[in-house]
């Protein structure tokens, strides 16, 4: 055999090698893709496919069309903090999606990629400090971004999914399931610790004559106004449900009955403020029942007693509060 046939030979073992390896690594990506659900977990999983070759701090996906960003630092504690902060500024820095490179004030590397999805609008980053990204670097995710994307394409609807299933499709406020799974971890918390465990239970007053004379079109338009009004009221910790109808509920931890008394006054309050007229005379308006759990209520006893006190608060007036 002369040289140059053995010359040729080891290429093309060598570029075999290359390539059993190149398919081994895709594989793995696809396994560890695979295995991860939502999009936090999968651009985990990625991150840590890569690492081996590529090292990196930080990676994050930012999906611009529902305005969400979802990262994974492999750093902990006061550098995890700097670095999560860093990627935010870098992020702001791109007005257009497009690969770039960008090099941050505290001397991080940030290289992004466009990240192609039906009807997509979001790029992929990396963050590293004190090294720019090489080129060979930058290839081995340009060859993995179409795998990648498939699996956020997947992700992306599995969570649409998911928050269709837990979200009043009209008013965007959780619903009736969200509400039954966290009641019970609520009660239990303030069971164990004893803190205090509002809940009030909410009904519109005068909302079916909206809807008969005006139409469900005004119904919808006067639900979508109160829930949203009603959201700018209460805390990111309240569990605010609409249930069905023109029925709301409303969990507050760590709150005693005075303090949810002065609450649901202003509540009626606002919708009041609405101003939403009703054909014949009058204005929109809401009644609130509420009680304060105590260790003596089973779950049921607790909501029925709150659906027993929105009915004194309907029969005495409407657009009131009356505790149970």
């Amino acid at each position: 055999m002369t040289d140059l046939n053995v010359d040729s030979l080891m290429g093309e073992l060598h570029r075999y090698r290359q390539q059993s390896e190149r398919l081994m690594r895709i594989n793995e990506l696809h396994s560890r893709l695979a295995g991860a659900v939502d999009l936090t977990a999968m651009i985990e999983a990625y991150s840590v496919w890569l690492t081996p070759a590529l090292n990196h701090e930080l990676i994050a996906y930012n999906d611009r069309e529902k305005g969400h960003v979802h990262m994974f630092c492999s750093s902990h504690g006061p550098d995890r903090r700097l670095r999560m902060h860093e990627a935010q500024k870098a992020l702001s820095c791109f007005s257009e999606i497009e690969d770039s490179a960008c090099f941050t004030n505290n001397g991080f590397f940030v290289r992004t990629w466009q990240v192609e999805m039906n009807n997509s609008d979001g790029f992929l980053l990396l963050m590293r400090p004190d090294k720019e990204f090489a080129p060979e670097e930058a290839k081995m995710v340009d060859d993995s971004l179409d795998i990648l994307s498939d699996s956020l394409f997947r992700a992306i609807g599995y969570e649409d999914l998911f928050i269709q299933a837990r979200h009043d499709a009209l008013t965007g406020l959780a619903n009736r399931r969200v509400f039954e799974e966290r009641l019970v971890p609520m009660l239990d918390n303030a069971s164990r610790h004893g803190h205090p465990l509002s809940l009030a239970s909410m009904d519109l007053d005068n909302f079916k004559q909206v809807n008969d004379a005006l139409g469900h079109a005004k119904g919808d338009e006067a639900l979508k106004a109160v829930a949203r009004a009603l959201s700018k009221k209460v805390r990111s910790s309240d569990l605010l449900v609409r249930m069905g109808g023109d029925e709301f509920m409303l969990a507050l931890p760590d709150t005693e009955i005075q303090a949810a008394q002065l609450l649901a006054n202003r509540l009626c309050e606002t919708v009041e403020n609405l101003n939403i007229q009703v054909p014949g005379g009058g204005k929109l308006g809401i009644s609130i029942g509420l009680v304060q759990w105590n260790k003596d209520f089973s779950s049921e006893e607790w909501l029925q007693r709150t659906d027993e006190a929105l009915y004194q608060a309907k029969a005495a007036g409407r657009s009131r509060v009356c505790l149970g």
